[in-house]
């Protein structure tokens, strides 16, 4: 077994979380934000509380290493998500440039924590580039995929090639338009990889010539229903080989995982989850794994 951070699967070892106490602050702080952010309702903070700790306790449960950002005034209640924030390679963090405007001040806080804790930073995707890392997830150590949609631009995928050097291919997935800019829509909005031969996909949005490379990988889809899609179906964590973590509330996609041989591990994620559209990839920014 080697540790490694050019990974969506294998066995998480580690990673960096934002508690949702430190992102949504306060009864004022979800108030003044929360229709800004385009949440699609205002979360219970209490509620809220109690279903990020059964989240970190599942997580833990799994000796996974939990790292939490602190409370930040810099930043929003969207930093709860700091998978957004940074792209992970064995050399170091990329540290991303945010295509929503809210979110500009969340990869300088990250950063400001990786040196704090010693951690190696490659580079930033800056200027007119824009990378976000839910568009982002490694199909293998040497491949990334990479979504280019309203959140990622041309120029942010040029400066991405750049800072992986040429031992990294970097493939292009072109984003629907679906809901908009305003929505919430990042490639792992419709892919979550669970190991190296498995995902679960939205076929109904996935471009054909990526939905036809995963197939000639050898991968096999587990396919979301459409009912089941925008509660974020495809929003699931590995946690190790055909182990993974999905919120509450998506039956047939449970029972599709299930008998595709995937253990799976359910928790309460309405206010977490539902409220800002980020799962359980979006709560968590891993930074390593036992591949």
């Amino acid at each position: 077994m080697t540790l490694t951070a050019q990974s969506d699967v294998g066995r998480l070892r580690r990673v960096i979380v934002k508690h949702v106490r430190d992102a949504f602050v306060d009864e004022a702080t979800i108030d003044g934000q929360w229709r800004d952010l385009n949440y699609y309702g205002r979360p219970d903070l209490p509620r809220a509380i109690d279903e990020y700790d059964r989240f970190v306790d599942l997580m833990k449960r799994f000796d996974i290493a939990v790292d939490f950002l602190p409370a930040d005034g810099k930043v929003g209640m969207d930093s709860l998500y700091p998978r957004d924030t940074t792209i992970t390679t064995d050399r170091g963090v990329i540290l991303c440039n945010m295509g929503k405007a809210q979110r500009r001040t969340e990869p300088d806080a990250i950063a400001g924590f990786l040196r704090l804790h010693q951690a190696q930073i490659l580079g930033a995707i800056s200027g007119a580039g824009s990378i976000e890392g839910g568009d982002v997830t490694w199909l293998d150590p040497r491949t990334l995929a990479v979504g280019r949609g309203y959140r990622t631009n041309d120029e942010g995928i040029r400066q991405l090639r750049q800072l992986l050097g040429p031992e990294v291919e970097v493939v292009t997935v072109p984003l629907p338009h679906w809901k908009g800019p305003g929505d919430v829509f990042h490639l792992m909005s419709i892919i979550s990889p669970l190991d190296r031969d498995l995902a679960v996909v939205y076929s109904p949005l996935l471009p054909v010539p990526f939905r036809e490379l995963l197939l000639a990988r050898g991968t096999r889809l587990v396919e979301v229903p459409g009912e089941e899609f925008e509660g974020m179906g495809c929003n699931i964590l590995a946690l190790a080989p055909r182990t993974c973590a999905m919120r509450t509330g998506l039956p047939i996609t449970r029972q599709r995982l299930i008998e595709a041989g995937v253990e799976v591990h359910e928790f309460a994620g309405e206010e977490i989850c539902g409220r800002g559209a980020g799962g359980p990839t979006c709560m968590t920014r891993p930074l390593q794994w036992e591949v």
